[in-house]
Parts: C-alpha cells; sequence; structure tokens
C-alpha cells in the first residue's frame, strides 16, 4: 500500500507498508485473492473442509514476497522464499490449480508454512510477525498448516515439498500460551454480494 494510499485509509507513515510488492506480484496477488473469495463463495468452497486454508493463500504469498526483502532474513532462507514464491506462481506443480481450481493451492499453502516455519526458527520470529497482514497469529497458523499437513495434501507430497525447498518439519513454531484450537484458521471476510 502507498503512502498515499494509507493516509486515505486513515492510517500514518508509520502504519504504511515498508516493503512494497513488485507490479507483477501485487498484480499476481490481487488475482489469488479475487479467485480464491469468489471459490469461498461458491457451493465447493462452502463445503470444503479446507476453505479455512485456501482462504488464506494470498496473504501467505504476500508474507513470502515481503519476506523475500527484508534485510534480517538470511540469503539461505532467501532462497527458500525465492522457491516458494515461484511455486506459488508457477501453473505447474504437484496440485495444479488449472485442473483442481482453487483446492490445489494447499501444496503451495504447505510449502510456505515450511519455508516460513524455517524463517521462524531461523530468525526472530517477529521478522516474520511484522510483515504478516493477516487477522490471525501466524504462529498459530504455521503450527496448524504444518500439523494438518499431512492430512491436507498427503505425506508423499509433503516429502517432495521438503525435498525442493530443503525446508522441514524438523524444529516446529513454538507457540508462547494455549491455544483451543490451533488448527483452525479465522476466515477472511467473504460476505455474499
Amino acid at each position: 500500500m502507498a503512502k498515499d494510499e494509507a493516509a486515505k485509509d486513515g492510517e500514518t507513515d508509520k502504519d504504511a507498508i515498508k516493503v512494497e510488492l513488485g507490479k507483477g506480484e501485487d498484480d499476481f496477488y490481487q488475482r489469488l485473492r479475487k479467485k480464491v473469495i469468489k471459490w469461498a463463495r461458491s457451493k465447493e468452497g462452502r463445503e470444503s473442509r479446507w476453505s479455512d486454508y485456501v482462504l488464506v493463500a494470498p496473504d501467505l504469498f504476500h508474507l513470502l514476497c515481503r519476506l523475500a526483502l527484508d534485510r534480517d532474513v538470511p540469503m539461505r532462507e532467501k532462497a527458500k522464499l525465492a522457491g516458494a514464491i515461484a511455486y506459488f506462481i508457477s501453473p505447474i506443480d504437484i496440485l495444479p490449480e488449472a485442473l483442481v481450481g482453487p483446492i490445489g493451492l494447499l501444496d503451495d499453502i504447505a510449502l510456505a508454512a515450511y519455508v516460513l516455519n524455517s524463517i521462524i526458527t531461523a530468525t526472530d520470529p517477529k521478522t516474520v510477525q511484522r510483515h504478516w497482514a493477516g487477522d490471525q497469529d501466524i504462529l498459530v497458523l504455521v503450527k496448524g498448516i504444518l500439523d494438518r499437513a499431512d492430512e491436507m495434501i498427503g505425506r508423499g507430497v509433503i516429502d517432495k515439498l521438503a525435498r525442493l525447498t530443503g525446508s522441514g518439519k524438523d524444529k516446529e513454531v513454538e507457540v508462547e500460551g494455549k491455544v483451543k484450537d490451533d488448527s483452525k484458521v479465522v476466515k477472511p471476510d467473504v460476505k455474499e454480494g
């Protein structure tokens, strides 16, 4: 969001996003967001047990892009981020969205969670938190995705994704305090209209 846009929305310069997405990434983000919201409103989306996760895919993509530009993220982790960003954008992946629709984002989401887990454990978790634009706690979200990844996309797919990035579930995100149900995701607003 540019400073002018932030001011229109009542935000101060301090609240404005410090790292801008490039035009191509921003266009992809907007298209992805529209596609996911449209799907979530459909009968298939409303009935899917994975719709909560699919709805956060655009925000996860946005987070990956912002972290790739953050100076506090080590180069080794940036290489993983670049791979995850390319995987999101690529029409050819393990669960291609072109063939299975937005539910095909589940592998992208799992990969994003593995890469984010790697960054969270390699750096200060606040680095990831300060770039997160979503409504829920990103640490809880990543842990919830990792906990359900096998169920979401299958162990074989998880292993392939982990090999692609050199990321794994070796050391998981630690979430402070008790979480009632960390497998639930706060849904973005998808009102009928």
